[in-house]
């Protein structure tokens, strides 16, 4: 796999140009310097990748759950076999640790593409039998041309995320990455082309959301979206999309919340709430940015989070022992930085962090932040209602359930929970109280790829995951059958 100065549309089982021949910056976090140039697209180029999707389905989703099968394989098999390479160019983009693209982003990503094409074969249908007059039975068919819009935090893992089960059931996609990190989802349209996917099957069109984005949710002939990203730009897909009866699938923001009880298992606690208050740099949407102690253990938590936070490594993305490498962009920085100085003027006391890490040498421009904990904030102030999506975690106090519950439901969103206790009795009442997608007991991040995966309230809509996945990208037909 080969990174490039000027990224290419993947259109046809091309690798071209766009059509205005105009091109976007693509600046690396870790130097804050221009390393690379993505097509700034247009309408131009999304009616091209539709045209070209709609010549490849009437093959693709007829040749069978086999075939598919075996070509989804052999891309799993292309990117695993290139791991250095992809775990390279996403750290380079994303300014991530190369340690984490290596051991989670892509090896997650060719998981995603392994576990849809293996689920496919075994997707069924269901029969319902009137007893002496009918059968009734449900087929599952593809939709047609489909949208996949995924987010910069983690690249290729949710890129592929989206794209496999859509490619799985038969749909033809028209994908688009993030236009912050732009390589990963390049070099996979190579290993597509390696692979032998037809043309027009999967066209991956990169550029801005305003012009690329709206192009494809707005094209008549693009039946369904399914978008990953901020929860104001799932808004504006929802406005323009509901009118046209497109199936929708948003998965948005999150404030979640993480519940710590005093009969926790202290040290695995600790632990994963490190990982969960600042793994990526707290860009990823089911971090714990609210953590809730319970009173008999807030000190002894406070002391132990506090110490263990200041030992992480924020460095350059290529070392070994780097923890947390550079935020993703320069304005991505100055807003969490914006949301550390709103803190301040609520009240708040920054216990750790909360200032960039002067870099030298070649990394002396890159966006780095220390990671941040702040105590004393209101469960109902700003910083504690809204998404900031950086390595910023407040602590916070309770001393009821009750109490806790009210906090961790008082925001907007509704994502995920973790949940710290060896009380079974109360983590199923926490559980089924607790207004979120997903909610983790005594653990952090540990995902079932069968199991749905979404969030409620300003979260999002819809869920993926699993059969989840498949359902949404296809139509269900049901054929009754008199005898």
């Amino acid at each position: 796999m080969k990174t490039d100065k000027y990224i290419k549309n993947y259109i046809g089982g091309a690798l071209i140009p766009p059509d205005s021949g105009e091109y976007i910056d693509n600046i690396s976090p870790p130097t804050g310097e221009v390393y690379s140039h993505i097509p700034d697209s247009d309408e131009s180029d999304i009616q091209k990748a539709v045209e070209a999707a709609e010549r490849a389905f009437p093959d693709w989703s007829t040749c069978g759950v086999e075939k598919r099968y075996r070509i989804l394989t052999r891309i799993a098999d292309i990117i695993e076999q290139n791991l250095d390479d992809f775990a390279h160019a996403e750290s380079l983009d994303s300014g991530k640790p190369i340690t984490m693209s290596k051991s989670v982003d892509i090896p997650r990503a060719h998981a995603n593409i392994r576990f849809f094409a293996t689920a496919i074969m075994h997707f069924a249908s269901e029969s319902h039998h009137m007893e002496k007059n009918a059968v009734n039975f449900t087929l599952r068919q593809p939709i047609g041309v489909v949208g996949c819009i995924s987010p910069w935090n983690l690249p290729l893992y949710l890129f592929t995320w989206k794209i496999a089960p859509a490619l799985a059931s038969g749909n033809c996609v028209i994908a688009k990455p993030s236009e912050v990190t732009p390589m990963t989802a390049f070099l996979f349209a190579q290993a597509c082309e390696e692979a032998g996917l037809p043309p027009g099957v999967l066209n991956i069109v990169h550029g801005l959301g305003p012009k690329a984005g709206e192009a494809i949710i707005k094209h008549p002939k693009i039946k369904a979206i399914s978008f990953t990203g901020g929860t104001n730009t799932g808004r504006e897909i929802a406005r323009i999309a509901a009118p046209m009866f497109k199936k929708l699938s948003l998965e948005l923001g999150g404030k979640n919340p993480n519940i710590i009880f005093a009969d926790c298992d202290f040290d695995k606690m600790i632990f994963d709430t490190l990982r969960s208050s600042f793994s990526n740099n707290g860009q990823i949407c089911l971090c714990g940015s609210r953590i809730f102690v319970e009173r008999p253990i807030y000190e002894k938590f406070k002391e132990e989070f506090v110490k263990r936070t200041q030992f992480l490594k924020v460095g350059e993305p290529f070392s070994p022992v780097t923890d947390l490498g550079a935020m993703v962009s320069q304005s991505h920085m100055e807003k969490v930085m914006s949301y550390i100085e709103l803190a301040k003027v609520e009240g708040g006391e920054i216990l750790c962090g909360g200032k960039p890490v002067e870099m030298e040498g070649r990394f002396e421009k890159g966006f780095y932040l220390r990671p941040t904990i702040i105590e004393g904030l209101d469960p109902y102030c700003r910083t504690n209602q809204e998404e900031i999506f950086g390595p910023v975690v407040t602590i916070m106090p309770f001393d009821t359930e009750e109490e806790v519950l009210e906090y961790a439901n008082s925001v907007d969103y509704g994502l995920s929970c973790t949940l710290w206790t060896k009380d079974v009795s109360r983590a199923n009442r926490m559980a089924e109280q607790i207004q979120a997608g997903v909610v983790w007991v005594n653990c952090w991040l540990l995902r079932d790829l069968r199991t749905p995966f979404g969030g409620v309230k300003n979260s999002g809509v819809g869920r993926e995951g699993g059969l989840e996945a498949l359902r949404f990208f296809t139509e269900a037909k049901n054929v009754c059958i008199k005898y």
